[in-house]
């Protein structure tokens, strides 16, 4: 954060500096108002600097008030405005040149005046991006820029002289010299302030154009580095690098390092003084012989054409086959030794490419400085390595890690990896002194940064190129690492070997490495990242490609990580085992139960069997939790018509773990033998199935059900194959990129060229992949290359440019079309067409392939389609799938086959309904609102709408259309208004209005939505607890008593009598505190079977960290206290109270022993009718007594408040002689703010 502060220590405020005599009413016109301000301005600048001090030959007399006149001068730069006048006009001036410097050099003894002047050249000679924030697009914005560029280029040149740097040199020594203990706050900022100073010193850029210095001659960057070379300034910086205790100038100094070598090769560098390699040699001597044999063809050229006189009538000429404009021949009227350069495009103007379609231009320039800059670099470097490399690196990526630097400061680490590493490599190869970043952990900070900027250069389009300069440097860092790691592989050092085998093997494992060069191709743009950067990809993917092969060459076999996505679909319906579709008779399914009955005794028994094994329920699912239970029972009766009882016993028994209530899937202590009767009823019953969802092809689930398939990415490890890695390369888009690089082949390096030719090779060899070349941009381009008078340079490409064409020809003269192919840029998948024959493909091996269809297939493919498309009510392709007697097809198929045939227009034509959203128009939202109005005082105002509406839709949607209209605040308003039902046995017409009373409940409760749903769910285990606590709590309370607790039973049982009463009269509830006042209740309040009856009773317990006490909930009603608290009474009490037997318990006792059988009987009738398979005539069909008994089971399991009406109805109905049904009261669960 230092930094920052002082780098960015004048804030930047836009407006004028205000003279002190102001004259701003003086004129109106603004224009002329600005000039007269800069001219007071001027005056008010002129007169501070006449201020500071003047010069007489060579020495320096300073004015008495030069140190006020230089804090002027910081003040008047502090309040400059956005066009940095004020700093133009001092640069104009020349301050730093005629006044600052003088007095830094001659005046340094004076403290405060030194510390000023350094203050001062801080803020003048920071870079111009930093003063306009970046480079202007604006005209004249950008003439200020480069105006003020132009000044500090000039700064640069005054500074490259000894004698200042000498001062910098002998004030870092004196602070430096200084203790921590010693040193103070202005201490540290003097040095800071130093430091920064060479810093933007070094920052300018060259000016080529104005300089004109050709190589090996000393430019104003050389001059700079040799004044700080004779100051000692370079030895200060080894110190500071080298120093624990200086660790806070590490930024510093890498920054202040990477400026000093920004011009320089490192290779070329660690050469130097070791005279001509031969390398160099021959490297000179290749492009001297290609410009000799290029000189040589032009000669060659010119003595074949004809002399400049010649005769008007030279004659013109017909070029047969080549049209001109029209239709006739072109008419050549030039000489014969000219055709050879005719071309269509002679003549045009050359179409102007659009400014963000050009592409990115080079900034980096290297060049060859001097040759005693380049020894003193050389030494620098070495002995920056031998003792200062490993301790800046570690503590600048500490800096880096702990985000104690500034942005983008890792790209000065970035590129001191790779330039000092590339130095040792090119020198003398010593890991030991780059062992600091020769790690697995750098691999994964460059990788990560490198993925980083990739990834920000294609979402920050408008900084997009200053992040493909990051991504260069990151690039050249990891090309670095790779090429150190290469090095170590040769080294003699057994230890040094072993190092690099164990570096690789985590890198070729992990899959992320692997991957980044394949995405750095696919999204490679050249309008932001330059010719350079793709140069440097392809050299290291050639190197990382290289040293893999060979890794794999020398292991038998490698192991490396894969991530593997598994696309899920939402299930609608499991049917893993046996089709639904299929229907048996009854004598069969009774044929089937002796083999399942043998299977079931063998392992009913076993207690390998695992509840967890087959899971019937899912939390996750927007499946109801009603229908995951009726879709476990018909998963149940798959697994017995497939003959697998053991998969079927365990998900009944995992059935009845997840839905116990009801013992719909049997009680918990069933025994065996019950469990084997239980699954041959759930055999024989004829449960109705939904419509399952039709088996598709693995396209067409793509295609139609890409919305509801989830991406889980999992972590595998396989056997690494480089030849199926090497796939993923052959991709147009990749060879594209290769291509373009080797259009400047004559630009290129050898080994660039080099690198291009043998991934090519790879591909086309390798990879039997030919085909993939086969391109009329790359023909034109071997078209140059063999026509080039130089081209015995570049025999490698001559060689594979003949390769290529020779197999292209070949195939030709099998395939006529690979002339049109040549058109295209191609796949795999059109390669493997264009070499094994067109239609290859389809009569492949591959399953996804659908077979071929038959003129009988199509004939019987149109009848239908003619017979079934204008039937309505039914889809027309489920119609042909139904009654194609052909080969199996899938929808896809016969939809695209019929689009083939010319029987439809498009594959829309077929979408199924409800797979697109429709919609609402104004005259459907105008229904609704009046459908609404209509039915809002009825009990069930969905249903009315829903019926009534015009526009068929889902509930869900006229749900959510409501709530957009705002014609109800709440989904709650909409939920059908509970009744309170009359005794069956009050009814007038007996057994049938019974029956449609049951009816009814059912129907309600299919209809509730979704949230009322999960309210009862919620409310379910209390609910559960509270319609059947008289037995539990029975129990519970007697072994209570047993243990001492009667006293606390009774003030248990008093309390909820008296909430009750309370409720009664107040008319509204809250839930009530128990709160024991005596030491017996407070220790059977802290009792676990008292709590344990207490959960029994629906008593909540307090919430963690908010309540202390047990507290009775609000929805508990005074009918559900009262019953409640009689179940805590004592036996004998009930027995004074009951003195007369109940009549009708045989008959209670027969209808337990029918509770399977009648719960069964509920769930089927629930689930025809929610799949809409019941028929009138089945239920007529029914026995009275069974669908009573059926109705009364169904609403003991549908709702969990169950009541036993204490009145005239019970004995009525024992009168009777019918089955005693318990009568429900059904209560609307609300919360507690709402009843507040």
């Amino acid at each position: 954060m230092e930094r920052t502060l002082h780098l960015l220590s004048f804030p930047v405020y836009a407006g004028l500096i205000i003279s002190v005599s102001s004259i701003s009413t003086y004129l109106t016109s603004p224009l002329v108002h600005r000039y007269m301000d800069l001219c007071m301005m001027n005056c008010e600048l002129l007169a501070t600097c006449s201020a500071l001090g003047y010069l007489e030959g060579d020495t320096y007399h300073k004015e008495p008030d030069c140190l006020e006149s230089v804090k002027d001068l910081i003040r008047y730069l502090r309040h400059e405005d956005e066009m940095r006048d004020v700093r133009q006009q001092l640069g104009a001036a020349k301050i730093l040149q005629s006044d600052l410097l003088p007095i830094l050099t001659q005046h340094h003894q004076d403290k405060p005046l030194f510390e000023a002047v350094i203050r001062l050249m801080v803020n003048l000679t920071q870079p111009a991006l930093l003063c306009f924030g970046s480079v202007p697009k604006e005209p004249s914005f950008r003439h200020h820029f480069l105006q003020v560029l132009t000044y500090l280029q000039a700064y640069k040149e005054a500074f490259a002289s000894e004698k200042a740097f000498g001062v910098f040199s002998e004030t870092l020594y004196e602070l430096l010299q200084l203790g921590w203990e010693e040193r103070q706050e202005e201490d540290n900022m003097l040095i800071e302030r130093i430091l920064l100073l060479v810093r933007n010193i070094l920052h300018v850029p060259a000016d080529p154009d104005q300089e004109k210095r050709i190589d090996d001659d000393a430019s104003v960057h050389d001059q700079l580095l040799w004044a700080v070379h004779l100051s000692g300034l370079d030895d200060l910086l080894l110190f500071l690098a080298s120093s624990s205790a200086e660790q806070q100038w590490s930024l510093h100094v890498l920054e202040i390092i990477s400026l000093m070598f920004r011009d320089q090769n490192p290779e070329q560098l660690a050469g130097v003084g070791q005279g001509r390699l031969a390398q160099e040699r021959s490297t000179d001597v290749a492009e001297l012989e290609v410009l000799r044999q290029r000189e040589l063809a032009e000669k060659k050229n010119r003595a074949l054409q004809r002399g400049n006189r010649h005769s008007r009538f030279g004659g013109s000429y017909i070029v047969q086959g080549l049209k001109s404009i029209g239709e006739r021949d072109l008419i050549f009227h030039k000489g014969l030794h000219n055709l050879r350069n005719y071309s269509s495009d002679l003549g045009k103007q050359p179409r102007r490419v659009p400014k963000r379609r050009q592409a990115a231009r080079e900034l980096s320039t290297q060049r060859r400085s001097a040759l005693n800059v380049r020894l003193f670099l050389r030494d620098f470097c070495s002995e920056f390595l031998e003792n200062c490399y490993n301790r800046l690196m570690g503590s600048v990526k500490d800096h880096l890690l702990r985000e104690k630097a500034q942005q983008h400061d890792e790209t000065y680490y970035m590129w001191a990896l790779a330039f000092f590493m590339a130095f040792n490599r090119a020198a003398s190869f010593r890991p030991g002194l780059v062992s600091e970043t020769l790690s697995v952990r750098t691999f994964h900070f460059i990788e990560q940064n490198l993925t980083n900027y990739y990834e920000m250069m294609l979402t920050d389009r408008k900084e997009a190129a200053s992040w493909a300069r990051r991504m260069h440097l990151a690039l050249k860092a990891y090309q670095e690492l790779l090429a150190t790691v290469n090095e170590m592989d040769m080294s003699p050092d057994e230890a040094v070997r072993e190092s690099s085998r164990i570096i690789k093997n985590n890198i070729f494992y992990v899959m992320e490495y692997r991957e980044l060069f394949l995405a750095l191709f696919r999204k490679f743009d050249e309008r932001y990242q330059p010719r350079s950067f793709l140069r440097d990809l392809v050299e290291t993917t050639h190197l990382f490609l290289k040293m893999l092969e060979r890794f794999c060459r020398s292991r038998g076999n490698l192991i490396v990580q894969n991530k593997q996505k598994k696309r899920k679909k939402k299930k609608v319906l499991d049917q893993p085992i046996a089709s639904g579709n299929v229907s048996y008779s009854a004598e069969e399914l009774e044929a089937m139960w002796p083999a399942l009955a043998e299977q079931l005794q063998v392992y009913a028994q076993d207690p390998e069997l695992s509840l967890d094994s087959m899971v019937p329920f899912d939390a996750a699912s927007e499946v109801s939790v009603e229908e995951q239970r009726a879709e476990a029972m018909l998963r149940i009766q798959d697994c017995l018509l497939a003959g697998q009882a053991p998969q079927a016993l365990t998900l009944l028994r995992s059935a009845r773990e997840v839905w116990p209530e009801g013992d719909v899937f049997g009680s918990q202590d069933i025994s065996p033998e019950e469990e084997s009767h239980l699954l041959k009823q759930i055999l024989l019953a004829p449960l109705p199935r939904q419509q399952g969802p039709e088996e598709l092809g693995a396209e067409e689930e793509e295609e139609e059900e890409e919305e509801e398939e989830l991406q889980v990415v999992q972590v595998l490890e396989k056997e690494f194959n480089f030849l199926d890695y090497l796939k993923r390369f052959a991709c147009s888009t990749v060879v594209r990129v290769y291509v373009l690089l080797l259009r400047s082949y004559q630009q290129n390096s050898a080994h660039t060229n080099h690198c291009v030719v043998k991934m090519l090779h790879r591909l086309a060899h390798d990879l039997k992949m030919e085909a993939l070349l086969f391109q009329l941009s790359l023909f034109c381009l071997f078209n140059r290359l063999l026509s080039d008078p130089a081209a015995g340079a570049y025999k490698e490409l001559v060689t594979f440019a003949k390769y290529i064409l020779g197999k292209f020809f070949a195939l030709a003269a099998v395939n006529q079309k690979a002339f049109v192919e040549l058109l295209f840029w191609k796949n795999t998948a059109v390669v493997r067409e264009m070499t094994e024959g067109y239609g290859s493909l389809d009569g492949g091996s591959s399953s996804r392939r659908p077979p071929v269809w038959s003129p009988e297939e199509e004939a019987q493919l149109r009848e239908l389609y003619l017979s079934h498309k204008d039937v309505e009510g039914q889809d027309v392709v489920d119609a042909i799938l139904a009654h194609l007697t052909t080969a199996p097809r899938t929808r896809k198929q016969v939809i695209h086959h019929l689009v083939r045939l010319g029987l439809a227009d498009s594959v829309k034509d077929f979408q199924r309904k409800g797979t697109s959203v429709v919609l609402w128009t104004e005259d459907q939202e105008l229904e609704l609102q009046r459908l609404f109005e209509e039915f809002r005082d009825s009990d069930d105002v969905m249903s009315h709408i829903m019926k009534n509406i015009t526009a068929k839709r889902s509930r869900s949607r006229v749900v959510d259309k409501l709530l957009a209209l705002g014609l109800v605040a709440e989904r709650q308003e909409l939920y059908k208004k509970r009744r309170k039902k009359l005794a069956p046995s009050s009814l007038p017409n007996g057994e049938d209005s019974l029956e449609h009373f049951c009816q009814e409940d059912l129907e309600e409760e299919e209809n509730l939505p979704e949230e009322e749903n999960e309210e009862e769910e919620e409310g379910s285990e209390t609910e559960t607890a509270q319609g059947s606590s008289v037995f539990p709590t029975e129990n519970l309370g007697q072994s209570l008593r047993q243990e001492g607790f009667s006293a606390p039973l009774l003030w248990l049982q008093n309390s909820l009598i008296r909430i009750a009463d309370d409720r009664e009269e107040d008319g509204c509830s809250q839930a009530v505190p128990l709160v024991p006042l005596t030491e017996e209740n407070e220790e059977a309040m802290e009792n676990e079977q008292f709590q344990q009856l207490l959960r029994k009773l629906g008593v909540r317990p307090p919430a963690s960290g908010q309540e202390t006490f047990w507290r009775i909930p609000a929805k508990l009603s005074p009918t559900q206290l009262r019953r409640v608290a009689a179940s805590l009474s004592h036996p004998e009490e009930e027995r004074k109270l009951q003195p007369e037997p109940e009549p009708e318990a045989p008959e209670e006792q027969g209808q337990e022993e029918g509770h399977r059988a009648q719960a069964l009987r509920a769930l089927l009738l629930a689930c025809k009718r929610k799949a809409g398979l019941e028929s009138p005539g089945e239920e007529q069909a029914a026995d009275g007594k069974e669908q009573l008994k059926a109705a009364a089971r169904k609403r003991q399991l549908l709702d969990s408040d169950e009541e036993q009406e204490e009145d005239a109805g019970r004995s009525k109905a024992s009168e009777l002689g019918a089955p005693r049904i318990q009568k429900k009261k059904r209560f609307q669960i609300e919360d507690e703010d709402e009843n507040d």
